[in-house]
């Protein structure tokens, strides 16, 4: 079985068990988290696309660690006017694992 859900305007594909990458969430370790917009849902034999969620339909995960991206340097640079900025940025993820879903 494999869903589509959508957290903070992104998409994932996701199957129970799988382990996914997303934006970071305010939420404890080991804590559940219950995400209700499921935008479509495959089975063998069923197929439910939502307009625009499946109604009753919800997945359960638990957070499994927050983490932080590679460093990223942006340089902006203006030629000829001796004009120069350095920055760097980390992107926080959270580690979720699909514990289950329902519909």
């Amino acid at each position: 079985m494999y869903i589509i859900f959508q957290k903070n305007f992104k998409q994932y594909l996701a199957k129970v068990g799988s382990y996914l990458k997303v934006d970071r969430l305010k939420n404890k370790i080991n804590s559940l988290v219950e995400f209700n917009q499921i935008l479509s849902i495959y089975d063998k034999k069923i197929i439910k696309i939502g307009n625009p969620f499946v109604p009753h339909a919800k997945v359960i995960v638990k957070v499994i660690s927050h983490l932080q991206g590679k460093k990223i340097k942006i340089i902006k640079f203006r030629r000829r006017k001796h004009s120069k900025k350095k920055q760097g940025h980390r992107q926080k993820f959270t580690l979720i694992k699909i514990e289950k879903i329902s519909f």
